[in-house]
């Protein structure tokens, strides 16, 4: 390789550490070499000086200089999902959840059920479908985040490689603000809190799984807040992740004995409320988010809850104005609390 080549960090390669990055693209190329260019800032991420062990984000850009012949492996090609054929139908009900649509963002009202990416035995996802979302651009929009497959709810798209290096940051950096809501089998002992439990990744007969791990997990945090509850029977949540760990909300509300309805992989039966007429599926919605517009301004975007949330609120006897209500509480006692 004679050029300098600028590589984009995939989105299932989000953590991983930069020295592994190149030992998956380019494994000929020692480790020694390695660090030699990173001291030497010929290799960078997003413009910026690292280390080996950096942990890189998707939709970071990483320079890769002049590399001797038989190190030269060209970077790992895209999966093929990612330029095949959009069917008809999936691209009109694509179309028909754009909640935003701008010359940087694209922002998606995501069904539950659809994963975000491909994975094992999953062929149907919004990453093999963003061919249909071009329109004029110039390139094909690109994943910025992630929401779990049962989750539903707002989902954010860069339209060029500008945006989705700026929008990754936000995420990085935690400058988005994400509102989630849920409803809970149990209430939460405290009517406002935060829940300070580190998670850890752990690999099981049924898959990877994450759980509190107060000796070697990762710092998660998590804000809530009751906007109503039935009795000690359920609550319906507002929920706000300060950290972005895999599953974190799932695991936080089960973690202190109020489980997300529907949610038996961390629930289990007491994700449950029996003889109840609820809708089907986790009651997890990703209702609203806050974020750096890439050319500058601030983006607010919010999603409708879906049907199966909506069916669980009527059987419950949510208020559905409650909402607004009890978050023009919240915004009160937090400007209180400053002043």
């Amino acid at each position: 390789m004679s050029e300098v080549q600028m590589v984009e960090v995939d989105m299932d390669e989000g953590e991983v550490r930069l020295d592994r990055w190149f030992r998956r693209h380019f494994p000929e190329l020692s480790h020694g070499r390695l660090e030699k260019m990173l001291r030497k800032g010929q290799v960078r991420v997003d413009g910026a000086k690292v280390k080996a062990g950096h942990r890189l984000l998707p939709g970071q850009m990483v320079r890769v200089p002049p590399l001797e012949a038989q190190a030269a492996k060209p970077a790992r090609k895209r999966p093929n999902n990612q330029q095949k054929t959009v069917s008809e139908q999936d691209a009109k009900e694509l179309l028909g959840r754009i909640l935003h649509q701008d010359r940087s963002v694209l922002v998606l009202d995501k069904p539950a059920g659809l994963a975000v990416q491909g994975g094992s035995g999953t062929t149907r996802h919004v990453d093999g479908m963003l061919g249909a979302l071009r329109f004029d651009a110039a390139e094909r929009p690109r994943l910025v985040h992630r929401l779990d497959r049962d989750t539903s709810g707002v989902l954010v798209l860069a339209r060029h490689a500008r945006a989705a290096t700026a929008l990754t940051g936000a995420f990085r950096d935690r400058d988005t603000e994400k509102l989630y809501w849920a409803i809970t089998a149990g209430v939460p002992s405290h009517d406002r809190g935060q829940i300070k439990l580190p998670l850890a990744k752990v690999a099981g007969k049924d898959g990877e799984r994450v759980r509190v791990d107060r000796s070697n997990g990762k710092t998660a945090l998590t804000d809530f807040a009751v906007i109503e509850k039935i009795g000690d029977q359920a609550a319906w949540l507002a929920l706000w992740p300060l950290t972005g760990r895999t599953h974190q909300l799932r695991v936080h509300c089960a973690a202190i004995g109020t489980p997300i309805l529907g949610d038996r992989k961390y629930g289990g039966i007491d994700a449950e409320l029996p003889g109840m007429d609820l809708g089907k599926g986790l009651h997890l919605h990703a209702r609203a988010i806050t974020l750096p517009h890439p050319d500058g301004g601030t983006l607010s975007v919010e999603a409708t809850v879906p049907e199966h949330f909506r069916v669980s609120m009527r059987s419950l006897g949510f208020n559905p104005e409650a909402a607004a209500e009890r978050m023009a509480e919240l915004q009160l006692e937090d400007e209180f609390g400053r002043n």
